[in-house]
């Protein structure tokens, strides 16, 4: 993902409503397969992780993303944005380089 790509994606991400609140059990496979399929139908989501959530967001992040085959487009704070390319439901075009 070039730098424009992923700064298209961000601008996309800053309208977005937290999708899902991670808690203090943290990342649980149900969680996974419910994000799973929410990037399958949006594409980009958004996830916030609650105070009470002992692990590192960028930690959590990064295990979502080798879960679900998806790209990290950012971690900020306690707000994890994630992208993943829907073959059947495109619905965002990234810009070329």
């Amino acid at each position: 993902m070039t730098s424009k790509q992923r700064a298209y994606l961000k601008s996309l991400a800053s309208k977005e409503n937290v999708l899902f609140n991670i808690g203090k059990s943290s990342i649980t496979p149900e969680v996974t397969q419910a994000i799973a399929e929410a990037l399958d139908a949006r594409e980009l989501i958004k996830i916030g992780v609650l105070k009470n959530c002992m692990d590192d967001p960028r930690e959590i992040a990064d295990m979502v993303a080798g879960r679900t085959k998806s790209m990290v487009v950012q971690v900020i704070g306690k707000k994890i944005v994630l992208y993943k390319e829907s073959k059947d439901h495109k619905k965002i075009m990234l810009p070329l380089e």
